[in-house]
This record gives structure tokens, sequence and C-alpha cells, in this order.
């Protein structure tokens, strides 16, 4: 993120001497720009100007040779009586291993409390049988250089007129002592990534004085001229139908001493900035970036051949950038070629907007210099950048959008520095391409503003916000729109929406009134989000523990599950660009990325889990894939027809996930294990808060069980696979019936022994997956009505029915219900028995049911009836016969 130094701004800005780090970032803020940190100065607290009084060197024991010195610190020195080493002169006694400087020289002196690069905290401490009550520094401990063997001696480093006196502050001298603000910058206001840019929007922010020095109105430009270094632009494959490069300025400077020293102020600057000096021509390609937003190059003109061309690369070639990575480009990469021999581009000298090449690269011998700056389009940078993991300071700029106006303004000024530090002489004409193509207005209604944000401003308060941010304002205040131009360094201004916030922003996010719709009444979630919420409640109150996991898989969560080759649920949609390259799938159920967080917690020795998810699960099954439209316009009602037909379904699910005890380990309790039942029971507490009545069938029969011909029911398969992940004898398909229509809801049960194995799950885990949106459309529109509790004694009685095994339990006490009529109160199963008692593909279902009427005492004749039915109507809805 940008760097911003408070005396760098200035050069842009006017900024009271009296603002301080902090109240700048709080003036950013206010226009969108917030504070990322502020990084303290290198050096804080006392650093002075001292003078080399006494000098007395001491071999030690060790051999070393120490000084002890008595230095001039002005107002600081010793005071009488502070128990301090006494000496005649007012002065400091100080420790300094080094011999380059001598009575009389002018030295940095660090005082106790003062903290250097490092940190390092100076302190006064007795050393070598003297107290040494601070530190004459060095270059490299201060920071400066890297030089430790000896003193900055001040008078080798600056003229005698510029070193104040003894005891005086030389943190300014030195510039160590400013504090730096680091800013977040927004991707849509890449024009932010320069000083140019924050000092605008801190004038926006505060009403400051702004001087541009990136306009190019009235600045003396170099012409044109074909007689300079030429440079074409091909692009056979724009991105979009943008072509790469729609501007590129060249301009030679000659006679440039590559060797000389950048100015100290520069360097400065460029290291405030994060950057380190590397040499006169690239930093000051880099400090025009850092000031104007515009990334530059600099060439060696005698290993360029003319002329330029930029073009899109061709496959199987490879260039070698500055970093010395070899790169494989890609047909998309724009390009800076040469012509070396004639050969027309044939040579590649750098990866447009993103990193320059090796063989063009400046040199010791280099004393000419070829200037290039562009404009570079935005998409196809950042795609450059991302393919080839090349983040540089310039591709930042450009896919972002840089300024088209800019590049001849920044050549113009960098051959200005080079010029006057590098005595160069740069030629007085300019080769550019051109073909920017003019701003397109934007028609904004003045209304815009207010119908969009609840602001009621004036059109001349609207029409001079946009003027101070640049834009052109076409239309008088009477009329109802206008057309805005922005400008040139805003290329994310593109529609009426745009402006509107930049208005909002403007005038301050703080002024735009906070107005709480009214909701009408009786409105509110809707059925299927208050269904949702229920189900959370229900599972959270049977002691569950919501989680939230990503929603993408890998391709080998399908095996692990044990599903078979052709499960429909191993037809995942596959991202393009995924998160993580062993994840590129969207899960299909929620079990799909929920039983890697029951195994991930049970490595972590959870032994106890009981999680649940409710989210939304992807179905591609049916969907129409459609091309993708441009963005540039809206999709007619045919295009957006196809749109939708290409969204997979996604409909919400549930799911859950059992392992370890069902109860507590207290003394007054057996410990018992999650089992079958306690999923398939929870299934059914979500169904009856919903006031679903849902019935339950085996998922899976061998192929020798007889078919029931009864009651139509959910088709069982007898492949064990088909109901992966689970175990095939011990799970649960529920469904709902709704008339000869069954729709199966869920599906519960003890897990697969390989699926535990495959996810570090305990034996004997539980899991549960639930359709809600399926659940929810089996809801009653009406409320459900409570019935009264009767205040009459009730009867009670059982019956052990013998039944075809693949008829569920709740169809067996559905019909009892039925034959008992408004009697029955309640039907309960309590024992179910398979064995030698009972024929082959039969079960014996064991009910209790208690009868009750509202009004009066049932007689034994009426019980004796109501069971007679019972027992009557299985038989013939079933085949049910009474077990002896």
């Amino acid at each position: 993120m940008p760097m911003v130094p408070l005396s760098w701004l200035r050069d842009h800005v006017e900024i009271p001497a009296s603002v301080t780090v902090p109240q700048l970032a709080a003036a950013l803020v206010k226009v969108g720009l917030e504070e990322e940190t502020i990084h303290p100065a290198r050096v804080t607290g006392p650093l002075v100007v001292g003078k080399v009084l006494t000098r007395e060197p001491k071999e030690q024991s060790n051999g070393k040779v120490i000084n002890y010195c008595r230095v001039d610190v002005g107002q600081h020195n010793d005071e009488p009586g502070t128990g301090k080493e006494p000496s005649d002169l007012p002065s400091r006694g100080i420790i300094c291993g080094a011999h380059n400087f001598d009575v009389g020289d002018l030295v940095v002196v660090s005082l106790p409390g003062a903290v250097l690069p490092g940190p390092f905290e100076i302190s006064a401490r007795k050393t070598y049988g003297h107290i040494s009550d601070g530190m004459i520094c060095s270059e490299r401990e201060l920071g400066l250089g890297e030089d430790h063997n000896g003193i900055l001696v001040l008078t080798d480093k600056f003229d005698a007129d510029q070193i104040p006196a003894p005891g005086s502050d030389v943190i300014p001298l030195l510039g160590l002592g400013e504090e730096v603000l680091e800013i977040n910058v927004t991707p849509d206001r890449g024009y932010c990534f320069s000083m140019r840019g924050v000092a605008r929007e801190y004038s926006h922010s505060t009403g400051a004085t702004l001087t541009d020095p990136g306009l190019p109105d009235g600045l003396d430009l170099p012409e044109h001229s074909d007689s300079a270094l030429s440079v074409e632009v091909e692009d056979k494959r724009p991105i979009r139908d943008h072509v790469g490069c729609d501007r590129f300025v060249t301009r030679i400077v000659r006679g440039v001493d590559t060797h000389a020293q950048t100015p100290k102020w520069m360097v400065e600057r460029l290291e405030m900035a994060g950057m380190r000096s590397i040499s006169l021509p690239v930093d000051v390609t880099n400090y025009i970036m850092l000031d104007l937003g515009q990334p530059m190059h600099a060439y060696d003109l005698g290993s360029v051949a003319a002329p330029i061309v930029v073009r899109r690369a061709e496959k199987g070639e490879h260039l070698v950038t500055l970093d010395g990575e070899d790169r494989a480009l890609n047909d998309e990469d724009l390009l800076i070629t040469d012509s070396p021999q004639g050969q027309h581009g044939s040579r590649i000298i750098g990866l447009a907007g993103v990193m320059g090449g090796l063989d063009s690269e400046i040199t010791e011998g280099t004393t000419d210099l070829v200037l290039e700056a562009a404009h570079f389009d935005s998409i196809s940078i950042a795609r450059t950048s991302r393919r080839h993991f090349l983040a540089s300071e310039a591709s930042k700029r450009f896919e972002r959008g840089s300024d088209p106006a800019i590049p001849p303004v920044a050549i113009a000024q960098a051959c200005a520095l080079l010029e006057e530090y590098g005595g160069g002489q740069a030629d007085p004409y300019v080769f550019e391409v051109n073909t920017v193509p003019e701003a397109r207005p934007i028609d904004m209604k003045v209304s815009e503003t207010q119908r969009l944000t609840g602001l009621e401003l004036p059109p001349a308060r609207i029409r001079e916000l946009l003027e101070t941010i640049g834009c052109q304002v076409h239309g008088e205040d009477s009329e109802a729109q206008w057309q805005v131009t922005p400008p040139s360094w805003r290329p994310d201004l593109t529609g009426p929406a745009d402006l509107v916030e930049e208005v909002a922003r403007l005038h301050g996010y703080d002024e735009i009134p906070s107005i709480l719709p009214q909701a009408p009444a009786g409105h509110g979630l809707t059925t299927a989000q208050k269904a949702r919420r229920d189900v959370a409640r229900v599972l959270a109150n049977a002691g569950l523990t919501e989680v939230e996991s990503y929603p993408f898989m890998s391709t080998a969560a399908h095996d692990r599950q044990q599903l078979a080759a052709d499960d429909p649920n191993r037809q995942a949609v596959r991202l393009r660009n995924p998160l993580a390259d062993d994840a590129p799938l969207l899960r299909t159920r929620i079990l799909d990325t929920l039983l890697d967080v029951a195994g991930r917690n049970m490595s972590r020795g959870m032994n106890h889990i009981a999680v649940f998810e409710i989210a939304k699960v992807v179905r591609p099954a049916g969907t129409v894939p459609s091309d993708l439209p441009s963005a540039e316009q809206r999709p007619s009602a045919e295009v957006e027809a196809q749109l939708q037909a290409g969204v997979p379904s996604q409909p919400w699910h549930v799911g859950a996930i059992l392992c370890g005890n069902a109860t507590g380990n207290g003394v007054f309790e057996q410990p018992r294990v999650y089992d079958w039942a306690d999923a398939i029971d929870l299934v059914w507490r979500v169904a009856q808060s919903l006031g679903v009545k849902v019935e339950t069938a085996r998922g899976w029969l061998p192929e020798s069980t007889p078919v029931h011909k009864g009651p139509p029911m959910p088709q069982a398969s007898s492949d064990p696979h088909a109901v992966a992940p689970w175990h095939p004898g011990r799970m649960a398909q529920v469904f709902v019936r709704n008339g000869k229509i069954l729709t199966v809801v869920a599906r519960a049960g003890e897990l697969h022994p390989r699926v535990c194995e495959a996810f570090g799950l305990p034996k004997r885990s539980c899991a549960l997956e639930l359709d809600v949106d399926a659940l929810v459309a089996h809801m009653a529109e009406e409320p459900i009505q409570v019935s009264g509790v009767s205040t009459f004694p009730v009867a009670k009685e059982d019956f052990a029915l013998v039944v075809a095994n693949d008829i569920p339990v709740a169809r067996v006490a559905q019909v009892i219900r039925q034959a008992a009529g408004a009697l029955a109160e309640e039907v309960s199963l309590f024992d179910i028995y398979e064995g030698d008692q009972v024929p082959d593909g039969h079960r014996s279902l064991a009910f209790t049911v208690k009868l009750r009427a509202d009004d009066r005492t049932l007689s034994a004749d009426e019980v004796t009836r109501t069971r007679n039915d019972i027992i009557s109507r299985t038989g013939k809805t079933l085949g049910a016969q009474l077990r002896a």
C-alpha cells in the first residue's frame, strides 16, 4: 500500500506546518482512504550534534583500543553534582571504539532515551572502567548506509553552514525523523498510488490549495518527431476489443553519468516509500512513478534497435525478466520488442507494464538512455501479472488504470532530473503514438443524487463537487440532465452511479440521512426463512453445534465416501478459478465438507462430536451451459433466460454428524454412544417442528428380499454402493407421502466403516442429510391447530403385527391411526423382532396405542371395537397378521 510522507505531500498541496500524521490520516479517511498504519521515524529521542573535546585512547586487557571522549552536547552536558564522572569541561563522557575522528570534529550523538533502527535503545552504562553516557554514531547505526567501521563526521558530509550548534537536534539534517502514513487504496482508485493522487484527495477533504504537477496544460512539452526512436503498436489479438497500448512516448537523454550520486532528498523519499536506491536513472524513474503515478522504464540506447514494437507474444516465446527468471509467455501477454538487424519486433525487451528484460538493462558503461512512458490496457496487464505471479509496482498501477494524459509530462520531468543530477542532455523532441479515444460524456440526471443517496443537494453544489474532482459538467443548473466528462485520471467513473458516489463521498458520508424503512404489517421473514431458523433451533436444542465450512471440495472426496462411479452426487460443478487447486468442486451435499470438519476435530482430541450445518448445495443436473455475454451492456431477455438456464439448482440442505457419547459420563446415567436411531430421530424432530408428516423406509434391500405389493414406497436399491456413505444395513431414507407421489427428503443412519476410516472418525459414527427446501415445500399453508387436552382416562392396547420388512414403520403407524380414527391419541413403536418366529422377509412390529375421547370415558365395547378395526384395517391394507 502507498506510503505518504508529509514532507513529500507538501510539494503538491498546502499543508499547515502544525498538521501531524494522525491528523493527515483522519483527513484522508473522510474521503475514503483508510489508514493502514503509521510507521514511526527511523530514529526517535534525543539525537544531537556533538563536538569532540577530548579523545583518550586506552588499550584494554583484551588488546582492543577504545577511546574515552568528552563531547560537548550543549544544553545536554552533565550538570555538577549529578554523580557522573567529573570534568573541567562542560561535556559528557562517552566510550567509542572507532578511530576515524579526532578532537574538534562535529559528530552525531545519541543520548540516553534515543531509539536507533533495530530497534536499539540507548542508555547510560558503565564499561571499560568509565560511564558511557550516550553513543557517538556511525552511518550504519543510524540506518543511513552500510559503513559500520567509522563514525559519521558531519563536516565530511555537510557544509559548515548547514550544521547546527552542538546540542541541537540533528534529526532534520539527516532526514531520520519523519513519520510515514501507510494507507489502503481500493482497486477502483488507482490514481491514489501516487503523491499526486493523495494530494488531490487531501485537497478534497480539507479545501487546501492543490498544485497538480501532472496536468499537461500550460507546460512546454517537446513535440513529436519521426526522427526520434520510432514506436509501432501491432496488437493482433486485443482483449475484449481493447488494444493493449494506446499511448507510447519515448525520448532520448544523451551523456548521462549513470554513476552520478542520486540526490539525498530523492534517496530519502524512495526509502520512506519502501524502495531502495539503485542508480540515478532507475531512481529517477521510480521517483516519477511514486510522485505522478506513471510507471516508466529506462533502456540502454545502444542496445535498442528501432523500431520499438508493442505486440502480443507468440506461442513458444520466452523472456528472461530483470529478476533473472526465464518466463514462458502466453499469447495474451503484451510485449515491448525492438528490431535488431532489421528484423521487425523480433527481440523481446520487456513484459509490457510489468517488468523489463535483461537484454536492454542499463549497464556500467551506459551513457545514452531511452526513456519510455506508456498507457496500457488495465485488463491485459492484470492478466499478465497474475499469469506469471509477478506483481510489480508498475503492474499495481497499470492494472488499476493509469492516466493516459500523463506520459509526456512524466517523460519531461524525468529528463529534467537526469539533466540536473546526471549531466545529461535530452533530445528536443519525442516520438509518440497516441490513439487514446476521447473521453465519453456520461448522461446524468441531476435527481440521481437524491434518488440513490437521499441527499437533497442543490444543482450548484452537485456541479461544484463534480468539478472539484476534475469533471467537466455540460448543462445548466435548471436542466434536469447533464453531460459529465470524467477527468483522464479517473477511469473508474463510467456511469451516473459512479458520479453520485463521488458527490456523496466529497459532501460527506456522515451527511447522508439514516432512514429506516418501515416494514408493512404482516410482513417479515418468508416461510422458508422461518423454517430454516426452526430447523437450526431444533438441532441446537438437541445438543448439536452449528458450524460453517467452505463449500469447496476435492475430487477425492467422493472416493473417500465410497460413492459408486455412476452416483449422481459425483456430478459436481468445477470452478474455473478455484481458491485452492486441491478443492476445485462445489459440494453436492453438506456431508461432502462436513465429514472433513468432523474428522479434523476428532484428530485434535475431540471425543464427542455433534455438529450440523445448514447451507446451500449445488446440483448441476439439468443445467444448460451458455456463453457469458460482455458486461458492456445489459443482456436481452433471451440472453438473460439462457443465463438463468445455465445456473445450477442450489437447494438448502442440512447435514449432521454424530460421533462419540450421546449422553454424559456422569455417575447417575449409563454412557451411551450415538447410533443410527439418533440420526433418524433428528430428522423426525425437524419434520415435526415444521408440521410435516414423514415416513421412513430402508434405503437398501438385498436382492433376495420379496417386493412388497402394497402401497407405493420409495424404491430401495439392492446395490450397497447406492446408499454410500451410509452403512447399507443401518440407514433409512425419509420421505413425504402426498397421495401416491412420494418425495424422499432425507437419508440418515450409520456411516459405512470404510468412510469412518477414510475421514478419521470412530466406528459406528452417524450422519444425516436433509433437503430443507423439499421439506418446506410440503408444509401446510395454514397454521397448525393444536387440539385441547382431554381430562378423561386413557385406554391402552398393544399390538404385535407381522408385516413385510420393506413396509416402513411410519406406514404401519399411519394405518393404525386411520383405523382408530379420532380416538387415537398416541401410536408408538416399542419393539422390532426379526427371527425364527416370523416368516422370511417379514418382521414383527409391536405398537402401543393409547385411546382417549374428548367428551367421555370409553366403554369396554368401544375399546374392543377399535382394537378389531385396527387388526382388520392393517390386515387388508398391509397384509399384516397379529403375531401369536
